[in-house]
């Protein structure tokens, strides 16, 4: 735990990060980060200025991982598939703020010594949105302290879809045998598959469903879902979850004693 910036934090954060047991938190947080638009209209806002407003909280989120060097990956579910059916002014609005704040923050993530990736399908995404995340990628590839997961234009389905079809495409090449295909050449032919599975999933917003969001990796993962809007997620929230996976006994399908 880094104990340098205290400041970051209220006196009621600092505590709770002091209570944590630093040897049994979640290696890998993915996180559905839902309610901007909810909160845009109790704000009698257009939902674009939620998207806006959630971005203090992503900031939030990686300063208080960054506490703990047990967290090493941090999933964010940015934009989906499905969400390309959004009006269109949404859309190119989504995009452009993506592309914004990464340009304004990599500099700072990068002196934090935290990994970029983009999880999802490149093609598809606005040309300057792919440079900007071929950029950055290269940039931090080397960095350790956090690897922080983009996923825009991603879907489950389609993560799954595009692995069986690689695999497929080796079946008929000759160079794998059908037989060959185990679940661990199925999770090796994943976008990232040197990511481990994530030990929580997070949900905002109260919404009890995965949303087609890391179908093959969360089949074990502790799920934690509160009714707080994205906008309004802060790091005690965080904190109360890590909390909250601290009483969880994780099973994997066997039996507990």
């Amino acid at each position: 735990m880094d104990t340098n910036t205290p400041e970051l934090f209220t006196p009621e954060e600092q505590a709770l990060i002091a209570q944590l047991d630093g040897g049994h938190l979640p290696r890998h947080i993915a996180i559905i980060m839902d309610g901007n638009g909810r909160w845009a209209a109790r704000q009698g806002l257009p939902r674009l200025f939620g998207h806006h407003a959630g971005v203090e909280s992503i900031r939030r989120t990686i300063e208080t991982c960054l506490e703990f060097a047990a967290i090493e990956y941090i999933t964010l579910y940015s934009f989906s598939t499905e969400n390309w059916s959004r009006p269109s002014d949404e859309v190119e609005g989504i995009m452009g703020l993506i592309e914004q704040q990464l340009r304004q923050e990599v500099e700072g993530l990068h002196r934090k010594n935290v990994r970029i990736t983009h999880l999802g399908r490149t093609q598809g995404l606005p040309p300057s949105l792919q440079q900007v995340l071929c950029d950055i990628q290269q940039l931090t590839r080397d960095n350790t302290a956090l690897t922080l997961q983009f996923a825009i234009n991603y879907s489950g389905r389609a993560e799954i879809i595009d692995a069986a079809q690689q695999l497929a495409i080796s079946v008929a090449a000759g160079t794998l045998a059908p037989e060959a295909i185990t679940e661990d050449a199925f999770a090796a032919a994943l976008y990232h598959p040197d990511v481990p599975d994530p030990d929580l999933l997070l949900r905002t917003g109260g919404d009890i469903r995965v949303s087609n969001y890391l179908l093959w990796q969360i089949a074990y993962s502790e799920i934690v879902v509160i009714p707080d809007l994205w906008p309004d997620f802060h790091a005690l929230h965080l904190l109360h979850v890590l909390q909250e996976y601290q009483t969880r006994q994780r099973k994997f399908g066997g039996i507990q004693a």
